[in-house]
């Protein structure tokens, strides 16, 4: 069985197009909690797959929801890291289907103890652009995206495009040359940051975590990197308190927590 919920969650208001309502299986509770996306190829090295548990495991661990598509590869290796109940799935098809097919114990085993989120209609077939559109929804669902392994061009690389768009913090595995060029790319243009040590991320991220859980509205919102303007129709008063107290600052027309 399944249900669809509106979409008034505040994370996916960051969208260009976000959906009217979402059909969804599993925990809704999940959405609550704080949230990392993890994106990467469906073909990753030994390298790769090894540090996507490890993240998400140590990630999960710490109070994270991680967050990624059910594909092949990387997504496969972040949900079960995470474990089943600690992850949520969105899918590039209908809810009442499971893509792709080699991993339909996987994604039934988190909709019955974690969460699988789809905007598409019952019996919906994945097509080439659904899943990109899936790919906006699994980026904006996290607090940052971690890409752990891509190649140029690739979906990884869009998801990558969604999250500077977002205003979101990037954060990609090192590689060696010649390996997931797409990360290098980012690194090299600045527009990500390397993890170098899993457990002092880890340890940075919970922080925030933690942050998160216990935050007022108006700080919580503004971990979504709204724009200045949502801030201030949202909330007038807080926001000029805020400045001047330096708890938050606006960088390229975005609001961030210090």
């Amino acid at each position: 069985m399944f249900d669809t919920i509106p979409c008034h969650i505040d994370e996916l208001e960051l969208m260009a197009h976000y959906p009217k309502s979402l059909y969804y299986k599993g925990s809704l509770e999940l959405l609550k909690r704080p949230k990392i996306s993890i994106v990467g190829t469906r073909r990753p090295n030994p390298y790769t797959r090894t540090l996507t548990h490890e993240l998400a495991k140590k990630l999960s661990l710490a109070g994270v929801v991680i967050v990624s598509g059910a594909a092949a590869g990387v997504d496969t290796w972040a949900h079960l890291g995470a474990g089943i109940a600690n992850t949520i799935a969105v899918l590039p098809c209908g809810i009442d289907l499971c893509y792709p097919k080699a991993n339909t114990e996987l994604i039934q085993s988190i909709e019955t103890s974690g969460l699988i989120l789809s905007q598409f209609e019952p019996s919906f077939e994945a097509r080439g652009w659904s899943f990109v559109v899936r790919n906006e929804i699994v980026v904006a669902l996290g607090e940052c995206l971690i890409v752990t392994e891509a190649d140029i061009d690739s979906g990884s690389m869009r998801s990558a495009e969604y999250a500077l768009e977002m205003g979101k913090q990037i954060y990609v595995l090192p590689h060696r040359i010649r390996e997931s060029e797409g990360t290098h790319q980012l690194l090299a243009q600045g527009k990500a940051v390397a993890i170098e040590n899993i457990d002092q991320f880890v340890a940075q991220i919970s922080k925030t975590a933690v942050n998160s859980i216990t935050d007022t509205p108006f700080l919580a919102f503004c971990r979504t990197s709204p724009s200045y303007e949502e801030v201030m129709i949202k909330y007038p008063s807080e926001i000029f308190e805020a400045e001047l107290s330096g708890m938050i600052d606006v960088r390229n027309g975005r609001v961030v927590v210090v």
